[in-house]
């Protein structure tokens, strides 16, 4: 049976009008001229038979109709344009290793060592993604994610490649007081215990803190600490240069190590790849031998 589907013509012209709220703007980012997308847009208005905008002088106001559409097609044709890149370089495949990497730990530690991978194997593209999460990184096509947590990702293969020390750090500008207790302690939305288990390793009720803003990455949290917000509890790995310079200090107590640490995974059942296995030798021997940034 012949699917119902309207043209992949009328459906770019559709999502990139209601990404830019403009006919124009649509235009110049799809190369056409702003009669074709309007074209475009009454076929598919024609295909749905019913409309997706109100015409209001110059302006298009989606429908609900229009909104709820866009939401549902938007991720349908990021899905289908990866797949096609993927289907145009088939049987390259080994040659390009998409790398889903989580953004501070791999601006501070691995990015500045991926010199010497390309270096060994000049014959494989790396293809670098980010995000926070092993499903984020499945979306995003990664064949190797680096992920924070204990190893353990059913159906996924997992090598420790760096621990984590945590700290307290707080702006020289800021500290007044030795006393943590004294200070608001900006929290980390995927390290929602890092403080509590700080302070109970330190014998202190977790239940006298203040708690301050909470952050969705450390980039930010590191310079809502460098600007006064209150005390941040840090990796070491990512303040370790503002610590040498005098940036921040680490004045409540030396730096703890974690049960959790940082790791490439991948999923098992291609653990025999060779742009697979030519990573993992590589990142393992740069962990255990402690290699600094190209």
């Amino acid at each position: 049976m012949k699917r119902q589907l309207p043209t992949l013509a009328a459906l770019e012209c559709f999502e990139a009008v209601m990404r830019h709220g403009l006919v124009t703007r649509a235009a110049e980012e799809l190369n056409l001229t702003q009669s074709a997308v309007s074209r475009q847009i009454g076929n598919l208005e024609t295909f749905a038979r019913h409309p997706l905008f109100l015409r209001e002088r110059k302006r298009l106001l989606p429908t609900d109709a229009a909104m709820q559409f866009k939401e549902k097609l938007s991720p349908l044709l990021d899905t289908l344009e990866r797949e096609t890149m993927r289907l145009m370089s088939w049987g390259a495949e080994d040659k390009v290793l998409t790398l889903g990497l989580l953004p501070t730990f791999g601006s501070h530690w691995l990015i500045p060592r991926l010199g010497g991978f390309t270096d060994q194997h000049p014959d494989i593209q790396l293809n670098i993604v980010t995000g926070l999460t092993l499903d984020a990184f499945k979306n995003a096509g990664a064949d190797i994610a680096n992920l924070y947590g204990d190893g353990n990702w059913p159906g996924y293969t997992s090598h420790r490649i760096c621990d984590e020390e945590i700290v307290p750090v707080v702006a020289p500008t800021h500290y007044d007081s030795p006393d943590l207790l004294d200070y608001e302690h900006l929290q980390m939305t995927t390290r929602p215990k890092a403080w509590s288990a700080w302070l109970e390793a330190k014998g202190v009720s977790s239940t006298q803190q203040r708690l301050g803003p909470k952050f969705e990455n450390f980039t930010m949290m590191i310079e809502a600490v460098r600007s006064g917000l209150g005390v941040a509890m840090m990796p070491y790995l990512y303040v370790e240069n503002d610590l040498k310079q005098g940036r921040l200090l680490a004045p409540f107590g030396p730096a703890h190590t974690c049960v959790q640490g940082y790791y490439i995974s991948y999923a098992t059942d291609v653990s025999d790849t060779k742009k697979i296995r030519a990573f993992t030798d590589w990142v393992i021997q740069a962990s255990n031998h402690e290699l600094p940034p190209s």
